[in-house]
């Protein structure tokens, strides 16, 4: 398993990126618009750490995130998402969002903190049971 980054909400995307570009000394590595979801991704990194990222998401439609609400979820990359979400679900982790599409997965904490696990490399095939089980809770 690989630690891939952090996500928070921002309301502002200049103040956000002034903040952590420009004060806390972070650089932008990649970003990411899709219109059909209404948000851009951003990601950055600290110099030299290039493999532990926070992702700033920014959603364009507004919305007040209240206190905790704009702390999203950590990731992590593994080898077969099938087999991971597996072996939780024999531990008695409850698979919040099955990997239906054999690429992602989200699981909480027993603090209620998500954890968002990705396939690594391309989509493994669809597979059941994962591929008609339904969202449990929220992730």
């Amino acid at each position: 398993m690989k630690y891939l980054h952090t996500m928070v909400r921002i309301k502002d995307m200049d103040e956000s990126l002034d903040f952590y570009c420009n004060k806390l000394g972070l650089t932008e590595v990649r970003r990411r618009e899709d219109p059909n979801g209404r948000y851009t991704l951003i990601f950055l990194a600290a110099p030299g750490n290039e493999d532990a990222l926070l992702e700033l998401t920014y959603n364009w439609d507004p919305e007040d995130y209240g206190e905790g609400r704009n702390f999203g979820h950590l990731a992590y990359e593994v080898d077969d998402i099938y087999e991971i979400c597996q072996h939780l679900q024999d531990k008695g982790v409850v698979i919040n969002r099955p990997p239906r599409d054999g690429k992602m997965a989200f699981i909480r904490s027993p603090d209620n903190i998500s954890i968002e696990l990705l396939q690594k490399g391309p989509s493994l095939a669809k597979q059941e049971p994962w591929a008609s089980m339904e969202n449990t809770g929220h992730w």
